[in-house]
C-alpha cells in the first residue's frame, strides 16, 4: 500500500471524515437501521460522546440560525427531581435509561419563528439520535406528561420560554430491534403536477 498515495478522507476539527459520496450511504444506513430501544445495558454513556452527540445537533436546519434548540443531561439528582414530579407509576419508566436527555426550544414569542424553531429542534434531536445509533449506542424519543407539568419543568430548569420536545433516552444495547412495520412509500407520496 501507497502511504503517500492521497487519502479519501479529511479531517475536520480534528476527526477523519469521509467524502460526502460515501457518506450518503452510510446516512441511508443509518435512517433504515436506527431503531426504538426500550431494554439499556447499565453503563451511561460517556460525558465525552454525549458531548459530541449535542455537539453534532447544532448543525440541524435552522431558519435564521436562532439556535433554539436547548439539551440538558439529566444527572442523578435531577433525575430524583422528576421522578418525585412524575409520581412513582410513571417514575418508574424513568429509570429505563442509564442517559437521558431533556430536549426544549428556546422560544422569541413571534408565532411563525417559534413554529420553525420547533421543527428545527425536533430535527436537532433526530440528530442526537442518528449519530447515537451510528456509534453503537440506542436510544428512545418519549414526550413523557410530566415534562409538560410545571413541576417536571422545574425539576430539569426549563426556563419559562421553553417548550420541551422531547426526552431522549441513550444507552448501550441488551438487545436487537426487529424493524417496524411502515406504511408503503405511495401511501404516503404524492407528485404534484
Amino acid at each position: 500500500m501507497d502511504l503517500r498515495a492521497p487519502s479519501p478522507h479529511r479531517l475536520i476539527n480534528g476527526r477523519c471524515v469521509r467524502p460526502l459520496a460515501s457518506a450518503a450511504m452510510d446516512v441511508e444506513i443509518a435512517i433504515r437501521t436506527r431503531r426504538t430501544h426500550k431494554a439499556y445495558a447499565s453503563k451511561p454513556v460517556a460525558r465525552e460522546t454525549l458531548s459530541e452527540l449535542l455537539d453534532l445537533a447544532r448543525w440541524a436546519p435552522n431558519h435564521n440560525l436562532t439556535n433554539p434548540w436547548r439539551f440538558r443531561v439529566v444527572g442523578p439528582k435531577a433525575l430524583e427531581r422528576l421522578k418525585l414530579a412524575a409520581g412513582p407509576e410513571a417514575a418508574t419508566k424513568l429509570d429505563r435509561a442509564p442517559s437521558l436527555v431533556v430536549c426544549s426550544a428556546a422560544l422569541s414569542g413571534d408565532e411563525l419563528t417559534d413554529e420553525e424553531d420547533l421543527h428545527a429542534t425536533a430535527n436537532a434531536a433526530y440528530i442526537v439520535l442518528l449519530a447515537a445509533h451510528s456509534r453503537g449506542l440506542v436510544g428512545y424519543w418519549r414526550t413523557p406528561g410530566v415534562l409538560r407539568t410545571p413541576e417536571g419543568q422545574r425539576a430539569v430548569g426549563l426556563e419559562p420560554n421553553e417548550r420541551f420536545v422531547g426526552l431522549l433516552y441513550l444507552g448501550h444495547p441488551v438487545q436487537e430491534q426487529s424493524p417496524p412495520e411502515r406504511a408503503p412509500a405511495a401511501d404516503v407520496i404524492t407528485f404534484l403536477d
